[in-house]
């Protein structure tokens, strides 16, 4: 299979990446470094991304940001930054990606479990993550030729410490059981789901 991974060097997709490229063609693209880059802030970016690459099989993002701080001072454009971000970066690779990606052909997502476990500071990130899964279920019910669309939910992993503190109580999940998540969603069957890693 032809995989594009969106954030291959970061924290979760080197470990998607990792798995993946063992049996399949393995694109590694990030903002900056890899084998291509794209600005998912940008439509125009994406497009000349999916230009380039052309046809593929199945593409994972693991990238998108968010803001995080309290809702007290919490203004539009630091909101936004979410939005424009983990949301419609994500939401545009779909969108773009439809038109290029092959029959029977997947997206996978990444949200987390802010969703549905909020923290303090995290409310542009419960948001983001909540739109990002309903876009998906949405979504499974009107790709065409067969291609499936998932999300992966993953809590706090191992491999981000700095985040400890303010997940009091979650304990802490390993980057194996998240990168298995993503491998299911690429090589199973199902679409329209959200695999909860916590």
């Amino acid at each position: 299979m032809k995989i594009i991974i969106v954030g291959a060097t970061g924290t979760l997709g080197k470990h998607v990446t990792a798995v993946l490229e063992k049996e399949h063609e393995v694109i590694k693209v990030g903002s900056k470094s890899g084998d291509l880059q794209v600005d998912i802030n940008s439509p125009e970016s994406i497009e000349g991304f999916y230009e380039q690459v052309g046809n593929f099989d199945a593409l994972v993002s693991t990238t998108g940001n968010g803001h995080f701080g309290p809702l007290t001072t919490m203004k539009y454009t630091d909101f936004m930054k979410g939005v424009n971000s983990k949301l419609m970066g994500q939401v545009n690779l779909v969108l773009t990606g439809q038109h290029y990606i092959n029959p029977k052909g997947s997206f996978t997502l990444t949200s987390g479990i802010l969703s549905e476990d909020p923290i303090v500071l995290g409310a542009n990130l419960s948001a983001v993550n909540g739109a990002v899964e309903a876009f998906v279920k949405a979504a499974a019910i009107e790709l065409e030729n067969g291609v499936r669309i998932n999300a992966i939910s993953p809590g706090v992993v191992e491999d981000s410490p700095g985040y400890f503190p303010f997940f009091p109580g979650h304990p802490p999940v390993t980057m194996d059981r998240v990168a298995l998540a993503y491998v299911k969603s690429v090589l199973g069957a199902q679409t329209g789901q959200v695999y909860k890693v916590y």
